[in-house]
């Protein structure tokens, strides 16, 4: 996720979170503000100066810091806002894809993204949705809401519908396919658990990994990260940040 106001500002640890390895063939960048006009402009300088598949407006980060300027999940609390948003990063675009991902809502049991997702999709329709059913206020903790699943994707009309949370397994991902009548699923943590969980999906199977096959991921990841940040100390520094971060998920 970068921050708007950050790639405005020139910020270059920002850009370094958007800049494309030659080994995506896929490639979107999520950004994260709360005013039609900061969203408009960066999203022109992505489209313009970056190699980028689409745009996802993240109103879903339940980040204090974010929050307080109107980004992440406070801009659907503030449709109008929201749908000045939607409108003006679309006038830039130049047909490039924008995605939104939100969630249920700010207080937990206050379920409000239905009502938001009828909003933007009658004023101001997003190429695709991403849900993930858990409140600004449960971040990442208990189980995800499912059940809110089906009035949301009734709200959709004819966006595609993705969802995500707590798919942990080719099991979980399959079960809730047959389960929802979902356009797709997005995964999120299952991936930093274990980044092999797509080649479980595909094959459908459970894959345990040897330790070799392990310590080689994290080498790799050593490698990218000191080829995308360099390999002075402000690099090496920066991937040692996200590698403990990383390791921090795995099981």
């Amino acid at each position: 996720m970068a921050l708007a106001t950050s790639l405005l500002s020139g910020t270059p640890s920002e850009y370094s979170l958007v800049k494309r390895h030659p080994c995506e063939k896929i490639f979107g960048v999520q950004l994260a503000g709360g005013f039609p006009d900061t969203m408009a402009k960066s999203a022109q300088i992505l489209v313009d100066e970056m190699e980028i598949d689409f745009i996802d407006i993240n109103m879903g980060c339940p980040i204090d810091v974010v929050n307080q300027k109107g980004g992440g999940c406070a801009l659907p609390n503030r449709p109008s806002k929201m749908v000045e948003v939607v409108s003006a990063m679309r006038g830039v675009m130049r047909g490039v894809p924008l995605t939104v991902k939100i969630r249920t809502g700010l207080k937990e049991g206050v379920l409000t993204a239905d009502e938001t997702i009828k909003i933007m999709t009658t004023s101001a329709k997003p190429d695709l949705i991403t849900f993930h059913p858990r409140s600004k206020e449960q971040r990442y903790t208990k189980l995800a809401n499912w059940d809110f699943v089906n009035p949301c994707l009734a709200a959709c009309g004819d966006v595609p519908f993705w969802v995500c949370g707590d798919v942990l397994s080719w099991e979980d991902y399959y079960q809730r396919l047959e389960q929802y009548p979902v356009s797709g699923i997005m995964i999120g943590r299952g991936a930093l658990i274990k980044p092999w969980i797509f080649t479980e999906i595909d094959e459908r199977r459970t894959w345990d990994i040897s330790a070799n096959e392990r310590l080689d991921l994290l080498k790799k990841f050593v490698n990218y990260g000191l080829d995308h940040w360099g390999s002075d100390d402000a690099g090496v520094e920066r991937t040692r940040r996200f590698l403990l971060e990383w390791l921090s998920f795995q099981c």
